[in-house]
């Protein structure tokens, strides 16, 4: 007598799509994996590297372009034994006290720009040098949430990865410190004629004086604003303590 095989049924085909949401949602892990590997990547390779242009030097390039002016970019990297120990800390005296004690946000500083700000008075920032470095050498400038959001983020990464000295040497190898002049080699060459390693306590002040605007204001034939901030810039430096 045969026996029937029993047939097995085939289930339905599973739907393998994703809803819009998914996608959405696979699409930004994705291309955050791909934003934090890339920065990741840049961060470790400028711990050994120098960095050789940043975006404010392409936008300056530009703007100089658009005006008809021309395009000049004065960038000279040296390491920072090259580089006086005045200018190390006069823009420590200068931009950020607290740069060797806090981890890159020093935030009793940004509560007082706040402050500041609210009461109508004079813009300030609060950027800590760790801030403007992470700044300079990774994004654009301007003040909206999304590029303050990705300099907090660069700012933790470097502050991780790089350490103080570091910081300090990208600094001051990658600033602005006059119109087309960026780091300190280069400014100490176009302000003073001489090497960065070579700076005295007064001019290194007159240096660290103009980063608020280096291309309105003048580190030689000052104006009396400037001169006020050499001296008291001077006056700090030799409490400055260079433990990194």
């Amino acid at each position: 007598m045969a026996v029937a095989k029993k047939t097995k049924k085939k289930s339905p085909p599973k739907n393998t799509k994703r809803s819009p949401g998914k996608r959405a949602l696979f699409f930004l892990f994705k291309l955050f994996l791909w934003f934090f590997g890339v920065s990741l990547f840049f961060v470790i390779l400028f711990k050994f590297v120098p960095v050789p242009f940043t975006p404010l030097m392409a936008f300056r390039a530009v703007e100089h372009n658009s005006e008809n002016k021309e395009m000049i970019c004065s960038h000279d990297w040296v390491s920072l034994e090259e580089i006086s120990p005045n200018l190390q800390k006069a823009v420590i005296a200068s931009e950020d006290g607290n740069f060797l004690e806090h981890s890159g946000f020093d935030f009793k500083s940004m509560q007082k720009a706040f402050e500041s700000n609210q009461k109508g008075k004079k813009l300030k920032g609060g950027s800590t040098i760790s801030q403007q470095t992470a700044k300079n050498v990774f994004l654009w400038q301007g003040r909206s949430y999304l590029r303050k959001g990705l300099e907090a983020y660069f700012t933790v990464l470097i502050e991780l990865i790089w350490g103080k000295e570091r910081i300090m040497e990208v600094y001051l190898n990658s600033i602005e410190m006059g119109d087309g002049v960026y780091g300190a080699q280069s400014a100490a060459k176009h302000w003073y004629k001489k090497d960065a390693k070579n700076l005295t306590k007064y001019e290194a002040a007159g240096i660290a004086a103009i980063l608020p605007n280096p291309r309105r204001y003048k580190a030689i034939n000052s104006s009396s604003y400037i001169n006020k901030r050499k001296a008291k810039i001077s006056k700090y430096i030799g409490y400055v303590k260079l433990d990194y």
